[in-house]
Order: C-alpha cells, then structure tokens, then sequence
C-alpha cells in the first residue's frame, strides 16, 4: 500500500481504463489503473468530544424504528444494480444550462459537445461521491459523539449506508463513465466546517439537514433527467437510504433545539444559513468550463443568469426549508437573508418530521425503481409555465 499525503483535495480530472463509455481518449498517459493508483489522503484536524451512554435504554420511538428499518432494507450495489445494461444514447441540454445562444458553447463541433456532457456529468456524479464520502466521516463521528444509545445505533446503520453510497456511485463514475472530477470548493468547505466543528448537534444540522435534505432533491432530478437504467436503479436505491437519514435529523432536532438559548439558536440559525447559500454556489461546474478553456466567470454568470437554472437552484432547497422551520432554525433574525436566497417560498410545505411509514417500509423492487414517479421536475415544469405566462401578460 503507497500512501500519498496531500495537505488539500487534489483538483486533477481522474480517468480510468475499462469504462463502458470511455471518457475521451483512452490511450491518454494520465489514464489510471488499479496497479498504479496511491491512496491519496488529507488530514483533517478536530476537537470532537465523545460520549458514552451508560444506561443502554432504548426507547421504542421513531428513532428506534428508523434504525430497524436501516438493518431490514440493506441491499448490495454488486446484487441490486444489474450493470450490465448498455450505455444510452447521451441527452444534450443546451437550454437547462441556458448555453443555446453561447458563443463559446456554438464554437464547438459535435464531438466536443458530446465529450462536454460527458463532463458535466461526470462532474455532477462526482460531487454526488464526495458528498457521500463526507457523510460518511460525519456519521462515523456522530457514533461518538451523539448522546443518546438510540442516535449512536441509527449513527452507525447510516455510516454503513454511506458506506455503500461512496461505493456505488465510484463504481458508477470508474466503470460506467470512465472519469471523475475533484471535489468542489464550496462543497468541501461545507464538509471542512462540519467534520471539524466539536458541537455533535451543528454536524447534525450541516449533513442531516443541509447536505443530505438538498441531495434528496438533487438525486430526484438526477434520477428523472438520466437516460441511463443503470444510473436510475443507484440513484433509486440511494435516495432510499437518504430519506430515512434526513428523518432522522430533523426528529432527533426537533426537540433538542428547543433547550437551547436564543443565543445559541441563532448561532445555528446562521450556521444551516452559511452552509445553504454556499451550497447554491456549488452547483454550477465551473471546473468544466476550465477544462474546455472557456472564461469561467462568464461562463457561470451566464448560467446562473438562465430562468432554468435560477429556478432549479432554489427548487433543490423545497424540503430543506420547511425541515429548518420546523427544527426551529428559520427564526426572525436569520428569515430575510433566506428570503434573499428566494427559497422561503417552501417553508410551509411537508417535513420530513411527519414520516409516511408507507413508504420508508417498501420493500426493494427493482421494477417499483424504474416507475418510481418524482415530483422535482414537475414542480420545475409548473414554474417555467408560470414564468412564461407572466413574461405573456406582461407583454
């Protein structure tokens, strides 16, 4: 084993032999192989303080339920994803990224917009693994640190979930797409701030609420969007698992926020606000526009400036919102920089406090998978349709 230790993230594009759909040239030198890949390691320091629970009581409550619930409904990324269904024929999506009138984006010819997407996805998928990798590290801390027997076990189930998260989704990028593109800043100074934070309840806040309730969204669209089956079934699969982590977060909150002081709270509050609007920022593959030598800052203000992305990024905090109300976290000093985002429209939607058991206990069924419905896309559909009939009326 050679390990090679690096004092930040790597920011290097990875490719890698053998992909079903081989990113760009595969004969390139910086191709990777299973014999010569080091471990390439960061360190993070942090002050976390663990407990342990003497009484060992467990209460028959919700949290007990969702820990059950973790050990009935494992499932296994080599067993429940057959991977050997064929590559799709790739999707372009010009207007989403709103690049159909962009001069650097028509410049191109049609192999490099193939091999574009091929990049935005593979960029996309890649921050999906990173975030699952720092959930992992979280929910490995909070075996230590959370108070109570119940939140410890569920802490341990979900690290084994994650676990399986970081797996599938790197054995989705290596052996479906053949490349994988370096954490996002934003993303991993997200990750930083929780992982080094010594207060269990902010990491519960950052990664239980935070993280996790915006990739909730994320992989609904993602899921919905994709024309790969294979990406649809890891995607399904994940998302399963994720809800029952956010439910758990937003439970096991609930109550505890309630013991602290305003002064305390409003440090929260201010927390899960710097964590949600830094997250925004991380949604635009600025990486990919350096790849292909565009000017990165032009480029991302002409996305961010598109009716389709500005309305997806606030779509992605519908279940984010209404969880840090509920929480107790959306109070009347933190609400005008949420209302600056433009997300407090979705305070008073459902939480994922009020858990519809129905449907946390389906069973695994691959073909329940593939008919799944999702409602991001809907929603998004619904407000360009209102937005164009506002531009009409106007008019």
């Amino acid at each position: 084993m050679q390990i090679k230790w690096t004092e930040e993230a790597p920011r290097k594009i990875q490719r890698y032999a053998g992909a079903d759909y081989p990113a760009e040239n595969p004969d390139l030198e910086d191709v990777l192989t299973s014999a010569d890949v080091d471990y390439v390691a960061e360190i993070f320091q942090t002050p976390l303080s663990g407990s342990y629970n003497w009484d060992y009581a467990i209460q028959d409550d919700r949290i007990k339920k969702l820990y059950d619930l973790g050990k009935q409904l494992n499932w296994d990324p080599e067993m429940d994803i057959d991977w050997d269904r064929p590559w799709p024929a790739e999707e372009r999506a010009p207007e989403m990224m709103n690049l159909h009138d962009y001069e650097p984006y028509l410049a191109m010819d049609e192999k490099t917009k193939d091999e574009f997407w091929l990049h935005m996805n593979a960029w996309s998928l890649s921050q999906f693994l990173h975030g699952e990798q720092g959930a992992l590290l979280v929910a490995s801390q909070l075996c230590s640190c959370a108070p109570t027997l119940n939140a410890k076990l569920y802490a341990a189930s979900q690290t084994f979930d994650e676990a399986r998260h970081v797996e599938v989704f790197n054995k989705y990028l290596q052996q479906r797409i053949g490349m994988m593109y370096p954490i996002n800043t934003h993303l991993k100074s997200i990750i930083d701030k929780i992982l080094t934070d010594e207060r269990w309840d902010m990491k519960f806040i950052g990664m239980q609420i935070v993280i996790e309730g915006l990739a909730l969204s994320a992989f609904a669209t993602a899921r919905e969007t994709t024309p790969d089956e294979v990406l649809k079934d890891v995607l399904y699969l994940v998302t399963r698992d994720e809800a029952r982590h956010v439910t758990f977060g937003v439970n096991y909150l609930e109550e505890f926020i309630k013991t602290l002081t305003d002064e305390e709270r409003e440090e929260r509050a201010q927390f899960a606000y710097e964590a949600c609007a830094i997250s925004r920022e991380r949604l635009v593959a600025t990486d990919v526009f350096r790849h292909f030598g565009w000017d990165v800052e032009e480029a991302r203000k002409k996305v961010l400036e598109g009716f389709v992305m500005s309305t997806f990024r606030n779509l992605l905090f519908q279940r984010v919102i209404p969880n840090l109300a509920r929480i107790g976290l959306l109070t009347e000093k933190i609400r005008p920089k949420f209302e600056s985002l433009g997300v407090l429209d979705y305070e008073n939607l459902a939480t994922d406090g009020d858990i519809d058991w129905s449907v946390l206990e389906r069973p695994l069924d691959t073909q329940e998978a593939q008919s799944y419905e999702q409602t991001m896309m809907a929603a998004f559909a619904k407000k360009h349709e209102e937005e164009e009939a506002r531009v009409d009326s106007a008019a």
